[in-house]
């Protein structure tokens, strides 16, 4: 049977950002670095993107202001690149977006494990009066049973309340002391993949809102992407604020790990 065609979908939604707005601005931005002469279209296990059924766009979708009606809109969009045989790649956007995404997975009959890279554990009960913040995807999408398990890499804010809430939940959490210390997370089955760029150290992507020292190297997450196991049925990078990013370095970084994920997507597990 052909595996699915790898497909971005841009979600342009930042209303949802607890601190400072601008991740709306960033598909155009990311479609651009994978875009860029500067580059290739390989993978570094020499997958050509550019090769018919490797890599296919559905475009950005039009979210309106109201936020009930942007996550219908979402969940419909990528229900629709999946009803189309596309694996959605979805390039946000703050992370509220993980949440509709995920119920359109849920559509399908897909409850995977959730690979979650970010600083921030993003389980909040509410935040600021919000219970769909870009702080809250999380608890949302496992009070609502939507994957199987939840395993965080790169978690370096957790508060009491968000403990609490991984122990309710029974997320799985490997912080960044655990990370320096070698644990490492193992998952399998259907995995959706779930990257905020702010699991980076500020020194290698710059270019988001909510920036926390002591984080991962690009070298570790994308080593992360390439030795997942299971069947990657879903991803997406989240939280580019190109305000933050006047160099264009974090877009470069968010389209080198692109590239790596629709390889990923592409290519049979790690043996």
């Amino acid at each position: 049977m052909p595996r699915a065609v790898p497909t971005l979908i841009g979600l342009p939604w930042d209303a949802g950002s607890s601190f400072r707005r601008g991740a709306a601005l960033a598909p155009p931005l990311i479609r651009a670095a994978l875009e860029s002469t500067a580059g290739n279209d390989w993978t570094e296990s020499l997958l050509d993107l550019s090769a018919p059924g490797h890599l296919a766009d559905a475009g950005d979708l039009a979210l309106s202001d109201d936020p009930a009606a942007a996550r219908e809109a979402i969940e419909a969009g990528v229900a629709a690149v999946l009803a189309d045989g596309g694996t959605p790649l979805a390039l946000g956007g703050d992370h509220s977006v993980s949440y509709p995404v995920l119920r359109a997975l849920q559509r399908r009959q897909v409850r995977p494990t959730i690979l979650h890279l970010d600083a921030h554990a993003d389980l909040y009960d509410e935040f600021e009066g919000d219970r769909f913040s870009h702080a809250c995807p999380f608890a949302r999408i496992m009070e609502e049973r939507l994957a199987t398990r939840l395993v965080q890499v790169g978690i370096r804010t957790l508060t009491g309340h968000q403990r609490e809430q991984a122990r309710r939940f029974g997320v799985e959490v490997i912080d960044m002391r655990d990370w320096g210390s070698g644990a490492r997370p193992a998952v399998e089955g259907p995995v959706y993949l779930s990257i905020d760029l702010d699991v980076l150290d500020p020194a290698f992507a710059p270019g988001v809102s909510h920036r926390e020292p002591g984080g991962l190297g690009s070298r570790e997450v994308i080593g992360l992407i390439q030795g997942l196991r299971g069947s990657l049925v879903g991803a997406d990078v989240v939280e580019l604020n190109p305000r933050q990013d006047p160099s264009g370095v974090t877009a470069t970084v968010a389209a080198k790990l692109v590239k790596e994920i629709a390889g990923r997507m592409l290519a049979p597990p790690p043996g």
